[in-house]
């Protein structure tokens, strides 16, 4: 048993470590830009960083997120109570996930090598769901869709949650056709703060930085971008060209 979570140890002490090995000594390399199987690396959140979701929110087990978070999700639950288009009570099917347990879902037994496995799950230390800043969303009562099916995208919540997520701060990490090699997810939503001067937004920011940059979520938090234009002074007119001076008439 020991020898079976050495990987996951490793994982926890180092997460960038890509190259780990993990799921019966299957080693993942990671791409020049650092993913693996098409997903960035993060770290895990420390644990007094976690705050309890709202109570209500978590469907079965407790519902772990960062505190930063806490106010937009708490906003978020409120807009979406007041507004019968949600046609039910948005909930919470997964939040923060320690790698370890990460490990435990991506090496369960299920069909397909890890490459298959990773289309639609991250590999240990390169989930978001790590840093706390994550929530797989989920509908109650259920409108005859299982959770985590992309059969969500037809339902009433999930229409609110595109017109409405970013105005809370969340934004759909794995859009349609995307091309991070990840499945459209319509439940995953990460937190970046609805401006980026909201208390913890720099940091949630900085982490999905990459991500990002390289794979823009859809719908996804605005990001103004201030131009700044320096003022030239003024080109200074050309002087006056200085008028031919007379030379003295030489006498005869």
């Amino acid at each position: 048993m020991m020898l079976r979570m050495l990987p996951f140890l490793s994982l926890l002490l180092a997460p960038g470590l890509a190259a780990a090995q993990i799921c019966e000594g299957t080693g993942l390399k990671p791409s020049p830009d650092g993913r693996v199987l098409g997903h960035f690396p993060y770290g895990d959140v420390s644990r007094d960083e976690l705050v309890e979701a709202p109570e209500g929110f978590a469907l079965g087990q407790r519902c772990m997120i960062r505190r930063d978070m806490l106010p937009d999700l708490q906003r978020l639950m409120a807009a979406a109570a007041g507004d019968p288009a949600v046609m039910g009570s948005l909930r919470g099917l997964s939040c923060h996930r320690a790698i370890i347990r990460q490990g435990n879902v991506f090496c369960r037994e299920q069909p397909g090598d890890a490459s298959s496995r990773a289309i639609s799950v991250a590999p240990p230390g390169h989930s978001e769901h790590t840093t706390g800043y994550a929530i797989d969303f989920a509908v109650r009562p259920s409108p005859n869709c299982p959770d985590a099916e992309a059969c969500m995208a037809a339902t009433p919540a999930f229409r609110w949650l595109m017109a409405n997520g970013p105005k809370y701060g969340f934004e759909l990490s794995f859009p349609a056709a995307n091309k991070q090699r990840v499945k459209w997810e319509p439940w995953h939503w990460r937190w970046v703060g609805a401006s980026a001067t909201a208390p913890g937004a720099a940091r949630a920011r900085f982490i999905f930085a990459k991500a990002r940059a390289a794979f823009p979520a859809n719908p996804a938090v605005a990001d103004p971008v201030k131009v700044t234009v320096s003022a030239q002074p003024p080109i200074p007119a050309a002087p006056p060209a200085p008028e031919p001076r007379k030379g003295k008439r030489k006498r005869k």
